[in-house]
């Protein structure tokens, strides 16, 4: 479960997707260039910084495509419902296919998704049961991406020594200052949505809540937690290893637990 190729046929989703990719091979190649190279030579910042910019640039980049092309939870044509559990399925209304409840359809994907969050057009897929934790790291290392591009920007201005070699034959130092105003601009707005979306998607973690519950009963109380955070956690990210979290290339083994909950709806 969750491991085959998802891929959606989406224009819309394939433009927001590739504006991502261009902001990050943006950053990743002109803050090493302009900032963190010239700077460990000069010994101004160690080798550890360099790498640091390098691993949260992979982790990113590495959540951000597997996110994009996970199963998020998509239900097969004839599901095998077990007996015990067939009180807690439902028939929906779009594809007239039996689902289990918490599941919801995708009207841009065409079919339903397993405890089904949201569509996201900027990973180019669903965000569901399988491929929630994927989306959760997206914004995770895209934070930490954002925060350390910006503050590289910040220090190799007002902070670190005057580079003593420079060379104006290269465009990256010709034009260096409208770059890093570039980069600027492009991390403060990444920054500002994903934190936004990222402090959503936890609160819906804590509460046990994916998005399109918290739409569906606006006027209902769903701030209560109904599950500890640990478990709720685990459930996403399948492992109760805390540490096992924050690495995007292992293969997730959800936990067995049954597709009704205490708040479904």
């Amino acid at each position: 479960m969750g491991q085959r190729i998802h891929f959606v046929v989406d224009p819309q989703g394939w433009c927001c997707m590739g504006l991502i990719i261009f902001i990050w091979l943006y950053n990743t190649i002109f803050i090493p260039k302009v900032i963190l190279f010239p700077h460990y030579e000069e010994g101004n910042i160690s080798v550890v910084a360099v790498l640091c910019y390098y691993f949260c640039s992979l982790f990113c980049i590495a959540s951000l495509f597997r996110a994009s092309v996970a199963d998020p939870g998509k239900l097969p044509e004839n599901p095998k419902i077990p007996i015990t559990e067939r009180e807690y399925w439902e028939l929906c209304n779009k594809c007239n296919m039996m689902r289990p409840k918490r599941s919801h359809h995708c009207s841009r994907c065409g079919h339903c998704v397993r405890r089904m969050d949201h569509h996201c057009p900027w990973i180019n897929n669903c965000v569901g049961e399988d491929n929630h934790w994927l989306f959760l790291q997206l914004c995770f290392y895209t934070q930490i991406l954002s925060s350390y591009t910006l503050i590289l920007d910040f220090c190799h201005y007002y902070y670190f020594l005057p580079l003593k070699k420079e060379n104006w034959d290269v465009f990256v130092f010709r034009h260096e200052l409208a770059l890093l105003r570039i980069s600027a601009f492009m991390g403060l707005i990444i920054l500002g949505g994903i934190s936004r979306l990222f402090y959503t998607q936890l609160m819906g973690i804590f509460t046990d809540t994916t998005s399109i519950e918290k739409m569906s009963n606006c006027c209902e109380d769903i701030s209560r937690p109904r599950k500890p955070w640990q478990q709720t956690f685990s459930e996403v990210f399948g492992t109760r290893w805390k540490i096992l979290w924050f690495i995007p290339f292992r293969r997730r083994q959800p936990l067995r637990v049954p597709y009704h909950f205490a708040n479904h709806v």
